[in-house]
C-alpha cells in the first residue's frame, strides 16, 4: 500500500537530530508497510468506484488547498511520494508543511503568484540572487514590480502592496551573507522569502530567524547528484494550501522519480554536505593565499560553494581544469565550476551585475567530494604560473604539492561577509 493516508505526516516531538531526520523522515511508516525502502509510485491516474465522493473532496481541495485524504485521484493533485519528500523537507527545515515543484523557478514562480493574487504586486529584493530568480522580477513577467535595496533599505522599500521580502543568503555567487533575524524584524507583517539553497538546512533553518518561506532548488543539494531537477518550498500550512492551488492550476508538478531521488538524496545530505564544506574551506584557504587570486569569497557561515576573482583571464582557468567540471548548477558529489558573468547571471545586465558585486573576473566553484589534493592541484595547473614568478603556483617551488602546510602568520584569510 502507497497511498498517502497511509503515511504518518505529523512531526514528532523535536528530539531528533538532523541527521537522523534526515535519515527517517517521511519514511515512518515504511516497516508497518513490510517496506524497508519508499516506494515509488509512477500513477498519473487512480482509479475510484464513489465519484459522490470524488467530488466531495476536489470541491475541498478547491476550497481549502488542504492535501487530499484518502487514496489519490490525478498525479496533478498530488503523489504518494512526492508527499514522502515534502515531509521530509519541512521536518528538516522545521517549518509546517512543503510544497514540491518541477523546478527551483517553478517554486519561485508560485509564491509570486500566490502573493500577486492577493493585489501584492510589489517585490522587495537584495541583490545579489540566483540570475534566474532575478530575472523573474525584473522582467514583470508575472505582473509584478520589484524595489532593489540592501538589507539596511527593507522597511524603507515595503509599500502597501508589497506581497513579499526576497533575499538569499549565502547568495549566489558571491557568497555574501544576511542578518536573518534583522531582516525579518525589517519585513514587520510582509512574508520573507529566503532563497536557502546553498545553505540547506544542515547549514541554516531560516523559519528559526524569523523567516516565513524557505526557497531550495531542490536540484543541487538536495538531490546532491546532478541527476534530478526540482524545486521546494518549506512554509506554514496556510501558504502551502495556496501554493497545492496554483501548482495545481499551473502544472508545474514534481515528477515522482524526482521525488524518489529526492528523498533518497535527503538522506546522506548531511554527510555531504559536512564533508564537501570541509574541502571548500580548505581551498579557499589555499586560494586566499595564492598571487594569482585577487579575491576569494567564502561565508562565515561555511558550506561548499567557493567564489574567486582571478587576476588573469577567467575563461583560460574555464579552458583549463581538467578534473573538475566546467558546466553550470552546483551542489553535486562531483567539483563543479563556472563563470557567471557568462552563464548563471547573463541573462542580468552587466550594470545590475556589477550593483550585485559580481564582476568579470569571478569564478564560482562547487565543491564535490573529491580528494582536497587532487582538487588543487587542477585548479593549480589551470590557473597557470603566477605572474613574474619562477617555481610555479604562488612562487613555491613545489608547485601545488607543497600547498599543504599550516597557514602561516601571514597567509590571507578567505573573505567573509559579515552575519
Amino acid at each position: 500500500m502507497t497511498h498517502q493516508d497511509s503515511m504518518d505526516t505529523t512531526p514528532p516531538a523535536p528530539t531528533r537530530s538532523l541527521a537522523t531526520e534526515a535519515v527517517h523522515a517521511g519514511r515512518e511508516d515504511l516497516a508497518a508497510l513490510g517496506l524497508h525502502a519508499a516506494p515509488l509510485d509512477l500513477s498519473t491516474t487512480y482509479p475510484s468506484h464513489d465519484s459522490r465522493a470524488e467530488a466531495a473532496r476536489l470541491d475541498e481541495f478547491a476550497a481549502t488547498g488542504a492535501r487530499l485524504q484518502g487514496p489519490p485521484v490525478y498525479a496533478r493533485l498530488d503523489n504518494p511520494t512526492v508527499a514522502r519528500f515534502e515531509t521530509a523537507l519541512a521536518r528538516l527545515e522545521g517549518a509546517e508543511a512543503a510544497v514540491a515543484f518541477a523546478s527551483g523557478m517553478a517554486a519561485l514562480t508560485a509564491v509570486v503568484l500566490v502573493r500577486a493574487a492577493r493585489g501584492l504586486r510589489h517585490v522587495v529584493a537584495v541583490r545579489p540572487l540566483y540570475g534566474c530568480s532575478d530575472h523573474l522580477l525584473t522582467s514583470g513577467l508575472l505582473g509584478t514590480e520589484v524595489t532593489w535595496t540592501d538589507p539596511a533599505g527593507i522597511a524603507d522599500a515595503i509599500r502597501p502592496d508589497t506581497g513579499l521580502v526576497m533575499v538569499e543568503t549565502p547568495a549566489n555567487p558571491t557568497l555574501s551573507e544576511i542578518d536573518l533575524r534583522a531582516v525579518a524584524h525589517s519585513c514587520g507583517s510582509v512574508p520573507l522569502l529566503v532563497d536557502n539553497t546553498f545553505a540547506t538546512p544542515v547549514l541554516q533553518r531560516p523559519v528559526e530567524h524569523g523567516a516565513r518561506i524557505v526557497l531550495h532548488s531542490a536540484t543541487k543539494y538536495l538531490g546532491g547528484h546532478g541527476d534530478v531537477l526540482g524545486g521546494v518550498v518549506a512554509c506554514d500550512e496556510e501558504t502551502a494550501r495556496e501554493l497545492r492551488k496554483v501548482r495545481f492550476a499551473t502544472g508545474g508538478v514534481l515528477h515522482p522519480l524526482a521525488g524518489y531521488l529526492l528523498l533518497r538524496g535527503l538522506s546522506t545530505l548531511p554527510v555531504r554536505m559536512r564533508a564537501q564544506s570541509a574541502t571548500a574551506a580548505e581551498l579557499a584557504r589555499r586560494l586566499a593565499d595564492d598571487p594569482r587570486i585577487a579575491r576569494v569569497h567564502y561565508p562565515e557561515l561555511g558550506g561548499a560553494m567557493v567564489s574567486f576573482e582571478v587576476h588573469g583571464d577567467p575563461h583560460e582557468v574555464i579552458a583549463g581544469v581538467r578534473l573538475i567540471t566546467p558546466a553550470v548548477s552546483l551542489g553535486s558529489v562531483d567539483t563543479l565550476i563556472q563563470h557567471p558573468g557568462s552563464i548563471s547571471h547573463r541573462i542580468i545586465g552587466e550594470d545590475d551585475r556589477r550593483t550585485g558585486g559580481i564582476s568579470e573576473r569571478l569564478l564560482r566553484m562547487s565543491v564535490g567530494l573529491e580528494d582536497a589534493e587532487d582538487l588543487w592541484r587542477d585548479l593549480d595547473a589551470a590557473l597557470g604560473p603566477a605572474r613574474g614568478a619562477a617555481g610555479g603556483a604562488g612562487g613555491r617551488a613545489g608547485g601545488a604539492a607543497d600547498v599543504s602546510a599550516a597557514p602561516s602568520p601571514r597567509r590571507r584569510e578567505p573573505e567573509r561577509a559579515g552575519r
